[in-house]
């Protein structure tokens, strides 16, 4: 295993916390709060930049709202000032961790994402199925309270075993002990927050241990995870079954976590498989009800917001053009005729 060092400088650097600033403003022009620290750009940066260095930084508080995404979600939002380092520590220390990361791990990586990880669920499916001439099952599992339930010094030993730099340990210690759910208590501090940039970067780190364990001490030939959602895919129900034991016992007695009681199926592949925002079926997906529920929501309220000139036109077409990209990866041809009608 490839240990670094030396990686605090980097960064550090201003050439890095520049770069940053550039990366963290893209569709951040009109917030007030980022134009406010782009009046001062300079000073700010190299303020960040000595209290980094003389290691006098402090994490800022956070601000929390809640969104419904489509479950509800509580989003805590830091500081310009402390996104723009979660900019400069993730686009440093993501391309050392990335490559040791399993092929089957799809959330907030170059070239992953979503439609990939519905695709690697289609492709698993035909293979263990020989193309659907026999029956073959999904084992469907989701971590309870994932983003909550991360293990600080769990954490932290993980990203230690690959980073061997107090300077860059010191900060992320920093970064991770900025914030605690109310399930931490005097002895464990627990949870990361969703709103983080940074926290994408932990999520991968925290649970490739999981897809390790998976992949060669259980030795899952059809496995895939998407952050906390992973399935499973066998000819084998029992198997599948009997994976459940191994899986609970290593995600509390190594990572403090636990599935999700109401979250675990198993179903046959030809009733559909729910994944990603899909139901994938053999030789065609559709659109999750659920989805397609909240895009007609979203395009209706949309369109009363433009009439009473509270977004632009643009605006308007750029979020429509994002749900017909959701539709044109499923047999969603009808219901993109239904949205049009709705928009206009």
């Amino acid at each position: 295993m490839k240990i670094h060092r030396n990686l605090f400088n980097k960064i550090i650097s201003l050439d890095n916390l520049f770069l940053a600033w550039t990366e963290f403003r893209k569709d951040k022009q009109q917030k007030p709060d980022v134009q406010k620290f782009e009046f001062s750009l300079e000073q700010n940066i190299f303020q960040l930049h000595y209290e980094l260095e003389t290691k006098t930084y402090k994490h800022g508080p956070y601000l929390g709202f809640y969104i419904s995404d489509p479950k509800l979600r509580h989003i805590h939002k830091a500081t310009v000032r402390d996104r723009v380092l979660h900019h400069a520590i993730f686009q440093t220390l993501n391309p050392l961790f990335d490559p040791t990361f399993i092929s089957a791990s799809f959330s907030c990586r170059l070239n992953k994402g979503t439609h990939k990880g519905v695709i690697a669920l289609e492709k698993m499916m035909r293979q263990e199925s020989k193309n659907y001439t026999r029956t073959c099952w999904v084992l469907k599992c989701d971590v309870k309270k994932f983003f909550d339930s991360i293990n600080h010094q769990v954490l932290l030993k993980l990203l230690g075993n690959k980073i061997n730099d107090s300077d860059t340990m010191w900060l992320l210690k920093e970064i991770i002990g900025s914030f605690s759910t109310k399930k931490s208590d005097l002895f464990t501090q627990l949870g990361v927050p969703i709103g983080n940039l940074t926290s994408q970067l932990f999520a991968n780190v925290y649970m490739n241990e999981f897809d390790q364990f998976m992949k060669h001490q259980l030795k899952v030939k059809h496995y895939a995870r998407y952050t906390d959602d992973f399935v499973i895919v066998s000819t084998n129900r029992k198997y599948l079954s009997n994976l459940l034991t191994p899986i609970r016992l290593f995600l509390k007695n190594q990572l403090t976590l636990e599935l999700h009681p109401s979250k675990i199926s198993i179903r046959k592949c030809s009733y559909g498989v729910d994944f990603l925002g899909y139901t994938v079926l053999p030789h065609y997906r559709l659109v999750r009800t659920k989805t397609k529920q909240r895009i007609f929501k979203k395009v209706r309220r949309n369109r009363e917001r433009l009439e009473a000139g509270l977004i632009s036109q643009e605006s308007f077409e750029q979020s429509l053009q994002s749900y017909f990209g959701v539709l044109k990866h499923c047999q969603g041809h009808k219901i993109s005729q239904e949205l049009f009608y709705i928009a206009f």
